[in-house]
C-alpha cells in the first residue's frame, strides 16, 4: 500500500512539567504505565509500544506476556482522543500475530473497535481498528460478533474512504463475513456492491484484487447477481479482461463471470454483447492454467444454463457448438496441466447434452483423449474423466462403440474400487451406458465387471447406489452374469438396499432384484436374506410402494414358486412345477420360508410333512435323427443327441420295471427319497393314458382319476375322517427319518396331495391347470375349457372348472357353484 506520512499529532498542552521521555525505558516498564491515571504518560506509552511492537513479531509476543493486550483494549474506549487513537495503533499492530489475536478474541473488545468507525472519528483510528477487525474476522466466533454488534454498516460505508488502508481493511473484513451466507446477503442489502464495482478502478492492485474476491463470492446469491447486473457489473468486468495490464486480475474477473453465468439475463447479455466470443479467446488463447481453467468453467456454465424465463433450455449449448467450441476443448483435454484437462472434462461433460456436440467430439477423438485421462494421477482429473464419459455415451450408441474400442470399460472397472465417490458413480453410470452394447456387455464381464459392482453397493453415498444398482440391472443380463454376482456376494448387500429410504435408490434396488430373480438360486438366495419380507412391507406401505417393489417381488415369487405357493396359495397355471419343489405349509405374511435343504436338516417332529416332487431328469442317448421315438423313451425323458450309454438305458428301465411290480406297501422300503421313482412312474402312465385321449375335458378326468388311484382312491365326504392318511404319513417320516415325504410314495393322500400331484403331472404332461390352497387342507384345481356358445357357434366361450380328485374323482365342478363351494370349503 505504501508507506503514508505520518499525521500530525495534537499541539501539546501547556504543563507544568516538560513531557516525560520513555524511550529509556523497559518494555515491561512502558506496559505497567498503561495502567496510569495520567493522560500524557499513556499517550506515551501507548505510542512506545506501537513503535516497538512494529520492529518485528517477536517483540509483538513480549508485549503480550507482559500482558499489553488487556489494558490498550481498555484504552481504545478512552475518552480522550489521542490516547484512544494511540491505543488502537499499538494494539492494531500487535493484532497482526497469530498468538495475540487468539488472546483478543477472549477480550471482548469487538463492540469498542466498531464504536469507532464512525464518519467523525479520526483516519488513523479508522485504520488500525479495521486493522483489527480484519485479523479477527478470519474466525468465525469473531465473524458472529462482528455481526451481531452492527458491525457491517459501518465498514460497508468506510469501502468509500480517501484512506485506502481504511478501504483495504475494510474490504478484507467484509470479504472474510461473506464466507457466511448472513453477511453475504447482507452487503446486497446494504448497498454495498456499487462500492466493490467501483473499487475495481482502485489504484491500488491489492485492493481491486480484494473487491474481485468478495465479488465472487457475494454473486454466488441470486439476488446480488441481479443487483450487479443492473449495476452493469458485467461491462466493468468486460474491462478488466479486455485489458491486458490487467491480466493478472483476470482470473478472479472470470470466476465472478462463471457465477454470473448461472442466471439466464446475464446469459443472454453477455451473448448479445459478444461476451461468449471473448471467453472463448481466453480459452484459446496462451494464458496461465488458472486463468485457463477458469474460462473453461464458464463455459460450462454456459452449457449448463437452463434459465427458461430468458434463455431456452440448451441454448447456451447450441451457442457454444456453432461456435465449434468441441474442438477447442479437445485440444485441452492434452494440456498440460491437470486443473486445465479437468476443466475441460467438466466442459466437455456439460456439453454432451447437446446431441450435435456428442457427435462432435467424437468426430474430433474426443472419446479416445478422455479415456486416457481415467489413468491420470489427479483424483479430480479421474472424476471429471468419469464425468464425461458418463455423458459422452449416455444415449449414444456410437460414442460407447468408441470408448469401447479405446479400452475404457477396462479402466472404469478398475475405477470401481478405491475411488472417491463421484469417481464411483460416474464410472458405474458409464458402464451402464456401455453396456447396453451386447459386445461391449460381454466384455465388461469377462474382466469382473458386475465382480466390482459389490463393494460400491455398500457405499454411503445415494448416487453411487442409485448408479450401481442400474448397471447391476443391466449387466446381470443372464444366468451366467447372475451367478458371478451371487458368487461375488453382491445378493446380500443389494437385499440390503431394499432398507433405503432414498425413492431411486429403492427402485434401482427393486429393478436389480427382480433381473437377479431370473436365476433360481439368486432368487432362493435373496428370498433367504429376507428380500420378500421386506417386499411385502414395502408393498403394503402406501408411500414407498412401486411398480419396480411390486415387479421385484413377482420375480422373486415366479422363480421360487415353493415360497410363492407358502406365501400366496396359489399357482398360476404359467407356474411349472420342476423338481425340487416342496410344499412346506402356508406361511403367514412376514414369516421366512425356509429352504429345503435347511427343512431336510431339521428332526423329525410331529408337524405336517414337506412334500417334494422329484421329477428326475433322465440320461440321455444317442438316437439317429429320423428313428420315431417310442414310447420307453419318451416316458423315461431320453433325448436325442445325448450322450449315456445303452448301459444306462437298460438299468433305468429295469429300476422302473422293479419299481412296477412293487406292491404299495413295499413302496416305504424303498430308497425313494433320492430319487422318486413312483412319481416317475405316474408321469409315464399319464403320459401313455391321458395324452392320447382327443377330448380335452376327457383328459383332465382321466388325469383325475389316475390321481385320485395313486392316493388311495375314493373318498366319501362323511367318511373323510376315517381315512387314515395322517397315520399314514407319520409312517413315512419314522421310516424316511426325515419330515421330508418325496409325494411318489404317498398311497394315502387328501384335498391338498392330490391337488399338488394333479397339478405337478399335469405339468409334465404340459396340461394347464392352476394350484390354489384353501383353509384347512384343502386344496384345488382350477382347469379352463372352451365350448361353444349357443348364441354365435363360431366364438368358443371359456368356462372355468374346479377338479374333484376326491370324492367323485374326474367330475368337472364349473367355478361359483354350489358344488365347487362345497368342494373347496368344510
Amino acid at each position: 500500500m505504501g508507506k503514508k506520512p505520518k499525521k500530525e499529532s495534537e499541539a501539546p498542552r501547556k504543563e507544568g512539567f516538560e513531557p516525560l521521555s520513555l524511550e529509556s525505558k523497559t518494555p515491561a516498564t512502558v506496559v505497567l504505565l498503561l495502567n496510569s491515571q495520567e493522560e500524557d504518560i499513556l499517550v506515551k506509552a501507548c505510542e512506545a509500544i506501537h513503535t516497538f511492537a512494529e520492529k518485528g513479531d517477536e517483540n509483538r509476543v513480549s508485549l503480550l506476556g507482559l500482558g499489553a493486550v488487556e489494558p490498550l483494549c481498555r484504552l481504545i474506549a478512552h475518552s480522550n482522543r489521542l490516547v484512544r487513537r494511540n491505543a488502537f495503533m499499538a494494539l492494531g499492530i500487535m493484532a497482526t500475530n497469530g498468538d495475540v489475536n487468539n488472546v483478543l478474541k477472549k477480550a471482548d473488545a469487538i463492540p469498542s473497535m466498531i464504536q469507532n468507525l464512525t464518519p467523525e472519528e479520526d483516519a488513523v483510528v479508522q485504520e488500525f481498528a479495521t486493522l483489527c477487525l480484519a485479523s479477527l474476522s478470519a474466525d468465525f466466533t469473531c465473524r458472529v460478533q462482528i455481526y451481531a454488534n452492527n458491525g457491517m454498516p459501518p465498514v460497508i460505508r468506510l469501502l468509500t474512504s480517501s484512506d485506502p488502508d481504511v478501504t483495504k481493511n475494510s474490504l478484507e473484513i467484509i470479504f472474510n463475513l461473506v464466507q457466511d451466507y448472513k453477511c453475504l446477503q447482507a452487503v446486497h442489502e446494504l448497498g454495498g456492491i456499487p462500492s466493490l464495482l467501483e473499487l475495481l478502478k482502485s489504484d491500488f492492485p491489492v485492493i481491486q484484487r480484494l473487491a474481485l474476491k468478495t465479488l465472487q463470492c457475494v454473486t454466488s446469491d441470486k439476488e446480488t447477481r441481479e443487483t450487479f447486473r443492473e449495476e452493469q457489473g458485467f461491462e466493468k468486468l468486460m474491462d478488466i479482461l479486455s485489458n491486458m495490464d490487467l491480466a493478472d486480475l483476470h482470473g478472479e474477473a472470470l470466476h465472478i463471470v462463471a457465477n454470473c453465468l448461472r442466471d439466464g439475463e446475464t446469459l443472454q447479455l453477455i451473448h448479445n454483447d459478444g461476451g461468449l466470443a471473448r471467453l472463448m479467446d481466453f480459452v484459446l488463447a496462451p494464458s496461465t492454467p488458472a486463468i485457463q481453467s477458469t474460462a473453461v468453467q464458464c463455459l460450462s456454465r454456459v452449457a449448463q444454463s437452463c434459465d427458461a424465463d430468458v434463455w431456452r433450455v440448451g441454448e447456451g449449448r447450441s451457442v457454444l457448438h456453432e461456435q465449434e467450441v468441441e474442438k477447442a476443448l479437445v485440444e485441452l483435454l492434452s494440456a498440460a496441466d491437470d486443473d486445465v484437462k479437468a476443466s475441460a472434462c467438466q466442459a466437455v461433460a456439460a456439453m454432451s447434452f447437446h446431441p450435435a456436440s456428442k457427435d462432435s467430439f467424437r468426430d474430433w477423438g474426443g472419446l479416445p483423449a478422455v479415456a486416457q485421462l481415467l489413468n491420470g494421477e489427479s483424483s479430480a482429473l479421474r472424476e471429471a474423466a468419469t464425468q464425461a464419459l458418463s455423458s459422452l455415451t449416455h444415449g449414444s450408441q456410437a460414442n460407447a462403440l468408441a470408448a469401447y474400442e479405446a479400452g475404457a470399460h477396462e479402466v472404469l472397472i478398475q475405477q470401481l474400487c478405491g475411488s472417491s465417490a463421484r469417481t464411483v458413480a460416474n464410472s458405474a453410470a458409464a458402464l451402464c451406458n456401455m453396456a447396453e452394447q451386447e459386445i461391449i456387455q460381454s466384455s465388461i464381464l469377462s474382466h469382473g465387471g458386475i465382480e466390482a459392482l459389490v463393494e460400491p453397493l455398500r457405499s454411503n453415498d445415494a448416487q453411487v447406489l442409485i448408479n450401481t444398482t442400474l448397471c447391476v440391472a443391466v449387466l446381470a443380463c443372464d444366468n451366467e452374469a447372475r451367478a458371478k454376482f451371487h458368487k461375488a456376494g453382491g445378493l446380500e448387500p443389494l437385499v440390503a438396499l431394499l432398507h433405503s429410504n432414498d425413492k431411486e435408490v429403492l427402485q434401482n434396488a427393486c429393478f436389480a432384484v427382480d433381473v437377479c430373480a431370473g436365476e433360481t438360486s439368486c432368487a432362493v438366495e435373496m428370498c433367504r436374506l429376507g428380500a420378500l419380507q421386506i417386499l411385502q412391507q414395502i408393498n403394503e406401505s402406501g408411500n414407498r410402494r412401486t411398480s419396480f417393489s411390486e415387479l421385484a417381488m413377482t420375480s422373486l415369487l415366479n422363480t421360487n414358486l415353493p415360497v410363492k405357493y407358502s406365501l400366496t396359495g396359489h399357482l398360476a397355471s404359467t407356474d411349472i412345477i420342476t423338481s425340487g419343489f416342496y410344499d412346506a405349509g402356508k406361511v403367514c405374511l412376514g414369516q421366512t420360508v425356509l429352504t429345503l435343504e435347511e427343512l431336510s436338516k431339521q428332526p423329525v417332529n410331529q408337524n405336517r410333512a414337506i412334500i417334494v416332487v422329484d421329477i428326475a431328469t433322465e440320461e440321455t442317448v444317442d438316437l439317429p435323427e429320423d428313428t420315431p421315438p417310442s414310447l420307453s423313451e419318451a416316458e423315461l425323458g431320453i433325448k436325442r443327441g445325448g450322450k449315456s450309454t445303452p448301459k444306462k438305458k437298460k438299468e433305468k428301465e429295469k429300476q422302473y420295471e422293479e419299481a412296477q411290480e412293487s406292491p404299495p406297501e413295499k413302496q416305504q422300503n424303498m430308497d425313494g427319497h433320492k430319487e422318486d421313482v413312483y412319481l416317475q412312474m405316474l408321469i409315464r402312465e399319464a403320459k401313455e393314458s391321458v395324452l392320447p385321449l382327443k377330448d380335452e375335458q376327457e383328459q383332465y378326468a382321466a388325469l383325475a382319476r389316475l390321481v385320485s388311484k395313486a392316493m388311495g382312491g375314493v373318498v366319501a365326504a362323511e367318511k373323510l375322517h376315517q381315512f387314515q392318511w395322517v397315520l399314514h404319513h407319520s409312517e413315512l417320516k419314522f421310516q424316511l427319518k426325515s419330515n421330508v415325504i418325496p409325494i411318489g410314495l404317498i398311497n394315502k393322500g387328501i384335498y391338498c396331495h392330490r391337488a399338488l400331484l394333479f397339478k405337478c403331472l399335469a405339468d409334465c404332461i404340459e396340461k394347464s391347470c392352476t394350484l390354489v390352497r384353501g383353509e384347512y387342507n384343502r386344496a384345488w384345481n382350477e382347469v379352463v375349457l372352451f365350448g361353444e356358445d349357443p348364441d354365435n357357434q363360431r366364438s368358443p366361450q371359456p368356462r372355468r372348472y374346479i377338479v374333484d380328485l376326491m370324492h367323485q374323482p374326474g367330475t368337472l365342478l364349473p367355478v361359483d357353484t354350489p358344488a365347487a363351494a362345497l368342494y373347496q370349503t368344510i
